[in-house]
């Protein structure tokens, strides 16, 4: 499956949470599948939105499920120590594993050779893996934190650039999480 059919599977059960979308072609993707005001689209920081999405879920209720790829959180694998032991019960960290950087030119990681959801679980997360179908609705019902490793094809989806300033989507996004309409 394409990133883009498992983020088009992923969004089939969302509601009101707040989605935070890693950087380039996830969040260009996600925005083409289904733009919402409670999506929050990264368009720089690789490697941060499961740290965005753990600030996001300690300072506020609803669920928080970040969208993340497995370049940026090799690249950031002290997040996951952290968001587990700060223990957020709203927050799912998907982890869209193409086992390359799609972004920034298709350059492999070692997702292929480093079992992400074994480090999970190691930590001490519920974790769910998905390869064909997605099933979310469980995940969703998880008290967190929670880890889900979702195997997809490489390549980006061939989608325009998200027509909205860095300005705008941080303060519709604001304005949501703040209740503002």
């Amino acid at each position: 499956m394409q990133r883009i059919e498992a983020i088009r599977k992923i969004c089939q059960y969302l509601g009101d949470e707040l989605v935070i979308c890693n950087i380039g072609f996830p969040s260009r993707e996600l925005y083409q599948v289904k733009d919402s005001p409670t999506h929050f689209y990264m368009l720089g920081s690789m490697g941060m939105a499961s740290s965005i999405g753990l600030g996001l879920s300690l300072a506020q209720d609803r669920k928080v499920v970040v969208l993340d790829g497995d370049g940026s959180v090799l690249m950031n694998l002290g997040s996951l120590v952290t968001i587990y032991n700060q223990n957020p019960k709203n927050l799912v960290l998907v982890v869209l594993d193409n086992e390359c950087y799609g972004s920034t030119g298709s350059q492999c990681t070692y997702s292929s050779t480093t079992d992400l959801k074994k480090i999970a679980e190691s930590i001490g997360f519920q974790t769910f893996f998905f390869k064909d179908e997605i099933e979310f609705t469980k995940v969703l019902e998880t008290d967190g934190p929670v880890f889900v490793h979702v195997k997809v094809l490489p390549g980006n989806a061939d989608v325009p650039v998200i027509p909205l300033e860095p300005e705008d989507i941080k303060k519709r996004f604001m304005e949501e999480v703040q209740g503002k309409k």
